[in-house]
């Protein structure tokens, strides 16, 4: 078990942007993702990308079944997602609260799209073709947009509603949940 250091706001590396997968079925993918994979079993995350433990690629992995931070979320399949495409399935879009690894003891409120249709390839360079909804269409979301250097703060629908989650939660303003 290899768990990274997640690269937190403030560190460039974050602000960068993840360059393509070319090879398919390497040691060196799959000990990335192995890392991946031990760092958001390891913080309780529902996803991880390669450039928050500073691997500039564009590797998301992401899944959830029972996760103390998000506990009202529905299951999202485990599913490693290389050079994702991300297409809207409508116009409709929906504000919730999110959290970060890489923003530590925080929340914000953001919209997103809830229906998407998202592609991109296996570590083993095979097709992974899915529409999700949702909590599903928000993590994938979440996660690729590291890939191109934003942060979930930098998309804020509401400034007022980002803060720790203790005082949030002090306020009323969100259940209080476990800190990172």
């Amino acid at each position: 078990m290899t768990v990274k250091t997640v690269l937190r706001i403030g560190d460039p590396g974050l602000r960068e942007t993840a360059q393509p997968v070319t090879n398919f079925s390497t040691i060196e993918l799959d000990q990335l993702i192995s890392d991946l994979l031990d760092t958001m079993a390891h913080y309780n995350g529902a996803g991880l990308a390669a450039p928050q433990i500073g691997v500039a690629l564009r590797v998301v992995i992401f899944g959830v079944e029972h996760n103390p931070r998000y506990p009202h979320a529905e299951p999202v399949p485990r599913t490693v997602l290389i050079n994702p495409i991300i297409t809207p399935v409508d116009t409709h879009q929906a504000a919730d609260w999110e959290g970060c690894l890489s923003v530590p003891g925080m929340r914000g409120m953001v919209s997103r799209y809830t229906r998407i249709q998202y592609r991109g390839f296996d570590q083993h360079g095979q097709l992974i073709e899915r529409q999700a909804e949702q909590f599903h269409a928000r993590v994938v979301q979440h996660e690729c947009d590291h890939l191109d250097g934003i942060l979930y703060c930098d998309k804020l629908a509401d400034p007022q509603k980002f803060g720790f989650i203790e005082e949030l939660a002090s306020a009323g303003i969100i259940d209080q949940l476990p800190t990172e």
